[in-house]
């Protein structure tokens, strides 16, 4: 594999600096022997100059190695976790200043502590392997990490679809399937073609397929009105943004670099904008939030007004509340269930609140009580008793049992559009969004201030059974192991500092 140019003079660098630390000399010792000055084996040791041939002689010379043991570019053992670093894709794929992060800055960390930051990358790297992390899951959750760090807002995206819709949509015409498809074939030539699940259930699980070599968009002829609408916009938002390394399926096969993954979110946002203008969406969240009273009906309404899923309702509300209503301590979370199952499984998070919501846990139930599982069981339940094949919407304000913070969490539930789970069964899911009770979302929600509404249900709630002490909870479904070792522990502790 070839290194780029900055990789191989931090590695030669990091070589010298080494080899000199070995040999028990100083920079200043080093440079006197070479024929060099102090500053310019600093700049080689920090990665930011190479030496000539002549000079790479003088160094060998110096510290008693050959030439070629000099320039080779294999480190020590210590230090192979950060020649693994440098080989692989991550500084090259991966854009560090999204993250406000200097690439030689970085670099520059890796030359001044080499032994510790190798040491640190292998804890990395161990961890990743021990929970069996993919490249792709590392990337989705960098790609997270990056939404909440901007509150989930980008207004250059928001600018391309504002202007989008200015070229190519009438004044009052809503952007709909015969449009995008119109646009899609005639502006972009992209040919449109359908698959049958049936014919071909091994490409059951995709929404759709594109294949760059002829332009078709291959569309899953099972999806909902909202999906295939959704998708089409997503596929005008790689077209119009001009986005050429993306992902070809939808849902996720594989992921090649962060760049597809980041460019999939830009082509989804831009969807979500053009479909669900921000504009009609205030206004009419400025209506539902002045209300005295909370209504689920009319929050399941102001979905469909908008002719999107729930839960790409609840993503586009993640990207207004914080820009248009000051409403930027928030959480967004999926479950899913299996019909008949008693287990849940979070499967997709968003955290803007900066502050306790459901996080992925290891072999850990999570707490029975949280309103994004009884609404699962609530839908379970009417689909047996009535064919029920609509959604549900709940809402509740739940207090965490350990620090005492509130939240308003709207939830929606609903049979999941995917398909059935693994075993053939009925796959459910809920989307929910989480907002802390505050002064900024009182200010907002009318609802939320006496004397309005009471009726909202309220719940002490907790993480997970195994970390929970409410031992009386009736929807515990398993000892609270965890927090029974941390306590075990902390009387060991006591016990030992008595002692002492």
């Amino acid at each position: 594999m070839t290194l780029p140019a900055d990789h191989i003079r931090l590695l030669f660098g990091l070589k010298l600096r080494q080899l000199r630390l070995d040999r028990k000399l100083s920079v200043s010792e080093l440079a006197q022997q070479a024929g060099l000055s102090v500053s310019y084996v600093t700049e080689i040791e920090k990665g930011r100059k190479y030496p000539k041939a002549d000079k790479i002689s003088a160094l060998a010379n110096a510290i008693q190695v050959d030439y070629d043991t000099l320039v080779s570019l294999k480190l020590s053992r210590k230090m192979e976790p950060i020649s693994d670093l440098l080989r692989s894709k991550f500084l090259t794929e991966v854009p560090l200043e999204l993250f406000g992060i200097d690439p030689s800055d970085l670099l520059e960390l890796l030359a001044e502590a080499p032994t510790k930051v190798s040491a640190m990358i292998r804890t990395f790297m161990d961890i990743a392997q021990s929970y069996n992390m993919s490249v792709e899951r590392l990337y989705q959750t960098m790609l997270r990490s990056y939404q909440e760090m901007h509150d989930n807002y980008f207004p250059d995206i928001e600018a391309d679809a504002d202007r989008f819709l200015s070229e190519f949509v009438p004044a009052g015409q809503v952007v709909d399937e015969p449009l995008l498809t119109n646009l899609l074939k005639t502006r972009y030539g992209v040919h449109l073609v359908h698959f049958n699940p049936l014919t071909q259930p091994e490409l059951a699980p995709l929404r759709s397929v594109y294949r760059p070599a002829n332009h078709t968009l291959h569309l899953n002829a099972g999806l909902t009105g909202e999906q295939r609408v959704f998708i089409l916009a997503r596929e005008v938002g790689f077209q119009f943004l001009s986005l050429k390394i993306r992902p070809y399926t939808y849902s996720w096969v594989d992921a090649d670099s962060f760049e597809q993954i980041l460019n999939n979110y830009k082509a989804s946002y831009f969807a979500g904008a053009v479909l669900i203008r921000r504009d009609a969406l205030v206004a009419q969240l400025t209506d539902l939030f002045t209300r005295p009273t909370w209504s689920n009906d009319a929050f399941l309404a102001l979905i469909r007004n908008f002719g999107a899923t729930p839960e790409r309702f609840f993503y586009r509300l993640s990207n207004v509340l914080p820009s248009a209503f000051g409403i930027d301590q928030l959480f967004f979370y999926r479950f899913n269930n299996t019909v008949g199952k008693t287990n849940f499984r979070l499967t997709k998070e968003m955290h803007l609140s900066r502050q306790r919501g459901p996080r992925g846990m290891v072999d850990e139930h999570y707490c029975r009580r949280w309103v994004a599982l009884t609404i699962l069981e609530e839908l379970q339940m009417v689909q047996q008793q009535a064919n029920f094949e609509g959604s549900l919407c709940r809402v509740q304000l739940s207090e965490y049992a350990d620090s005492g913070l509130q939240y308003l969490i709207v939830s929606v539930a609903h049979p999941s559009q995917t398909g059935a789970g693994e075993t053939g069964s009925q796959e459910n899911m809920s989307v929910s969004m989480c907002f802390a009770m505050n002064d900024a979302l009182r200010s907002q929600m009318a609802f939320l201030n006496p004397p309005n509404d009471t009726s909202i249900p309220f719940r002490v709630v907790n993480e997970a059974c195994e970390r929970c002490g409410i031992f009386d909870c009736r929807e515990r479904v398993t000892a609270p192991t965890v927090l029974q070792k941390k306590r075990q522990f902390a009387s060991l502790k006591q016990a030992v500092s008595q002692l002492m």
